[in-house]
Order: C-alpha cells, then sequence, then structure tokens
C-alpha cells in the first residue's frame, strides 16, 4: 500500500526515517488515538491490519489484495481478538506483532537494495536504539526511568519541570512539567534528570525546551503537543488522564 515508497528508499537513513514514521504512527494509533482505534477494531468487520504509514500516521484496513504483497503484511485479524482479553493486554499484543512487522518492513528493504552486511548491522543498531512500541505501551520502558525520578522530587522543588508531587503545596504540579526553566542554571541538571524520560504517545525523549505532562492515573509522561495539551490548559486541569486512561474509563 506504499506504492512510491520503493523508489525513493536507498540509503540506511532513508529506510530508518521510514522505520521512525511507520512507528511513530503506530504509536500515535495505541495511545494518543487509542479511542479511535479501539472502535475502528470491530470484530464484526473482516480481517483487519493495522499499517504505520511513513507519514506518521497509521490505518486500520484490510490486508493488501496481491499475492505476494509489495510489502509485509503486518498480522492479520486484530480486531477479531479485541473483545475476548483485557484492553491492556490486547493493546500491549497488536504492539508486539507491530514491532516484528517494522523490522520485517527495514530489513525487507535493506535487502531489496542490497544492503551489506555493515549496513545492516548499522540499520539495526539505530532501530535498536530505541525503545520498541510494547516497552512504550506496557510502560516497561520508564521504570528505571520514573525510580530516577521519585527520588529527585524529594531532594529539589526548583523548577516546574518536578515529577509527581507529594504534599498539598505542591500537588498542583502532578500535572504537569513546564520544562522551559525560569532560571538559565537549572538546563542541564533538569536535562540530567529527565534525559531518559520517553514520551508515551511518540516515544521520544526529554528535550528542555518542550512542555510534558504527566498522567495522574498511569503516571507516563507525555509531551504536550501529543496528547494536545497546552500549558496554558494544564494550569486548569486538576487531575490529568491520559487518551488511554480516560478511554478507559469511558467504556464499562
Amino acid at each position: 500500500m506504499d506504492g512510491g515508497t520503493l523508489h525513493s528508499l536507498r540509503t540506511v537513513e532513508e529506510v530508518f526515517r521510514d522505520f521512525k514514521g511507520r512507528r511513530a504512527g503506530i504509536i500515535k494509533a495505541l495511545t494518543a488515538d487509542v479511542g479511535e482505534f479501539f472502535e475502528q477494531c470491530d470484530p464484526e468487520k473482516e480481517n483487519l491490519c493495522l499499517y504505520g504509514l511513513p507519514t506518521e500516521q497509521w490505518e486500520v484496513t484490510l490486508p493488501a489484495e496481491e499475492v505476494p504483497p509489495e510489502l509485509p503484511e503486518p498480522a492479520l485479524g486484530i480486531n477479531f481478538a479485541r473483545d475476548g482479553m483485557q484492553e491492556k493486554d490486547w493493546l500491549a499484543l497488536v504492539a508486539v506483532h507491530s514491532d516484528a512487522w517494522l523490522l520485517a518492513v527495514a530489513h525487507y528493504f535493506g535487502a531489496r537494495f542490497g544492503f551489506d552486511k555493515a549496513d545492516r548491522k548499522r540499520l539495526f543498531t539505530m532501530i535498536n536504539d530505541l525503545p520498541t512500541i510494547f516497552e512504550i505501551v506496557s510502560g516497561s520502558a520508564k521504570k528505571q526511568t520514573k525510580e530516577k525520578s521519585s527520588v529527585s522530587n524529594h531532594s529539589s522543588n526548583k523548577s516546574k519541570s518536578s515529577g509527581k508531587a507529594r504534599g498539598s503545596e505542591s500537588a498542583k504540579y502532578s500535572k504537569s512539567v513546564q520544562l522551559k526553566d525560569e532560571e538559565e542554571g537549572l538546563d542541564e541538571e533538569v536535562e540530567e534528570e529527565h534525559g531518559d524520560t520517553l514520551c508515551g504517545a511518540c516515544g521520544e525523549n526529554y528535550a528542555s525546551d518542550e512542555f510534558w505532562i504527566c498522567c495522574d492515573i498511569c503516571e507516563k509522561w507525555f509531551h504536550g503537543k501529543c496528547v494536545k495539551i497546552t500549558p496554558a490548559r494544564a494550569e486548569h486541569i486538576k487531575q490529568y488522564k491520559c487518551p488511554s486512561c480516560s478511554n478507559k474509563r469511558a467504556r464499562p
């Protein structure tokens, strides 16, 4: 379903860029857009697949009709398992299959364009430096980061980029983190404390010049832009729930 893709990818960097775009689209489907994704995966429909697109978008649709397909195909029939297991387990299952599909597509390009051993190793290394979709969806990629953040929260409240606050006076900051420090000297300290934090929506690392917000339910961190929350809006949110947690509460 990516007709012109084969003609535009030739180098390791181009294949990796394609990988990142598809990965970002799938992460979006399983996090920020999880409600819409859930609804589209109707078990009453035919076999459906989740496609990540190079444009960082996602699509739930029928598999390619041509045999064999131009590209490796993602897992078939993800909609049939939707109501047969807990939502978090279903999303984790889709995430695992999506990780496998992304690797298959990337290495298909590598084989198609004659990447040698060094190029294949470099491509895999670049991919392996990113957390898997499963790690992002399950939150396992952020366990160590959370432990580090909880320790730092007791030692300093100089910056609004603190973690989950404890105590009534600082509780208002548990819902958000303002990553643009008022004191320039705190930038490096904050970057070191939160540098391993990953966005629960896009999977990208913390950056000190971006606004982040933490979910009060699952305690995952998100770029404000990924969940469409601005610093001004965050000031009026008493308890922030990410799209995934909000969707869980909305359904019985």
